[in-house]
Formats: C-alpha cells, structure tokens, sequence
C-alpha cells in the first residue's frame, strides 16, 4: 500500500495547469487547412523531384539506436557499399542507426546517398553521410517517398517506427498500389517470430491475410544472395498516382 502523504500523489497525464485553449473560427480552420495542404504538397513535390532523378535504387529501413559496432550496422553498410558499387541510389531516412549504415557504405564509394529526413524538436538527426537530401515535417509525406520507386526495400530489426513502415509496404504491395517488389526482412533471429505471428495467428486463426500474402516478404540473411534478388528486379515504373495528379496549390 502506498502511504506516500496525499499531497506528493499526481493523477497521470493531468496537466498542472489550465492550459487555456481558444476554440478556432471557421476563418481560422479553412486557413490553416491552406497552410496544411500547401505543406503537404510541398513536400511531396520535392521527395519526387529527388528521387526522380536516380534511375534505381533500394531502400533500407530499420533501428536508429544501433551503434556502428552493431552487427545489424556494419551489414547494413557493406550491403549498401555492395548496391552503390552496382549503381543503385541507396536511399533512407536519413538518420542515425541503420539509416546511417545504409547512407554510409554508399558515401564510401562515391555512391548515391540520399536520406528522407524529418524535422524534430530539439535534435539533429541527418546523418553525415547523405549526399543528396529533403526535409519533411510530417512523417505520412516522408513515408510516401521512401516508399515510390525503389527496386527493392530491405527491411532490418527496428523497433515502432520500423514495423510501421514494413506495414505499409507490405499493405501497399498487398492491395496493388505499388509494382510487386522484393521485400527483404534482414535478420532471421529478428524477423523469424514475425513471420510465425503472420502464419499462426493472422492466416490460420484469424484468416485475416490470405495464403499468397506469406510471399510478399522474404527473410533473408545471406548477403550474397539479397544482391542477386536486387539485381534480378526489373528497374520499376513507381507507384499508381491519379489522372489529375499533380494537385493544385492551394
């Protein structure tokens, strides 16, 4: 029993003070939803204009806390030193981690490198290694862009964020909003419960996927063998946009 005196006891996620929040005027939403929009396409303006200009490339996705002594690192980096050598744009997020390892074996060849960096509060996280980059305010734009146009992903341990992210390309694949490109789960010890969650419990319990959906990702450990499944991958048209795309500023 907590015999802490009442006083020292807080209630969790209530504010210690009146916050004073203003109720917007209709002017004020149909503004800002301007503000927004324009925002928005913006960036996708720019992500396009970036990676328009690399005629194939591969995107890695996974972990930004792991070291550069990090086994999942240092595989990273000689899997995109490999892909560069072979003209590939390696493209990531930009930051730390596996974005770096990825941005990093690239720059050690004079590769392609471009990071899809995102702006954060009180932190910098674009990696020294891109040569060639794009800053996005909000993740769903950024997320577009790693995901246009890429040869192939390769998918690392990773924690939220990259989980999110093997989702969305994963669904995209799924529902034909993209080409049929080789999803590459790098990390068998990582990925192998992954892929058991899908079989066990979507597919056989729940039958929430569909048999052909367990070959939309292959786990695959074996350097030598991820850059032959690259190189066999016919370069790709991109994504399915609409007939009137681009969109009008607003």
């Amino acid at each position: 029993m907590d015999e802490r005196p009442a006083q020292e006891k807080k209630v969790v996620n209530k504010p210690d003070k009146f916050l004073g929040l203003t109720p917007m005027t209709l002017h004020q939403i149909e503004e800002e939803n301007k503000k927004r929009q324009s925002l928005i396409n913006d960036e996708i303006s720019r992500g396009f204009n970036l990676i328009k200009n690399q005629p194939k490339s591969v995107t890695f996705f996974g972990s930004a806390r792991f070291p550069e002594e990090h086994e999942y690192y240092l595989k990273a980096r000689r899997i995109a030193r490999a892909l560069a050598e072979r003209g590939y744009a390696v493209v990531s997020g930009g930051g730390p981690g596996i974005m770096e390892a990825a941005n990093r074996g690239a720059f050690e060849v004079n590769g392609r490198s471009i990071g899809f960096t995102i702006e954060l509060p009180h932190e910098q996280n674009r990696n020294p290694y891109v040569t060639d980059s794009t800053d996005f305010y909000y993740f769903f734009t950024r997320k577009v862009m790693l995901t246009f146009a890429a040869e192939a992903y390769l998918v690392f341990p990773g924690g939220f964020g990259t989980l999110n992210e093997a989702f969305e390309i994963l669904t995209l694949v799924q529902t034909n909003k993209v080409e049929r490109v080789p999803i590459i789960l790098v990390g068998s010890e990582f990925w192998k419960p992954f892929q058991k969650f899908c079989e066990e419990v979507l597919l056989k319990r729940y039958t929430t996927i569909d048999n052909q959906d367990m070959n939309l990702f292959k786990i695959c450990d074996d350097e030598a063998e991820i850059l032959k499944i690259v190189e066999a991958t016919p370069v790709r048209a991109g994504v399915r946009l609409p007939a009137d795309w681009p969109m009008k500023d607003v």
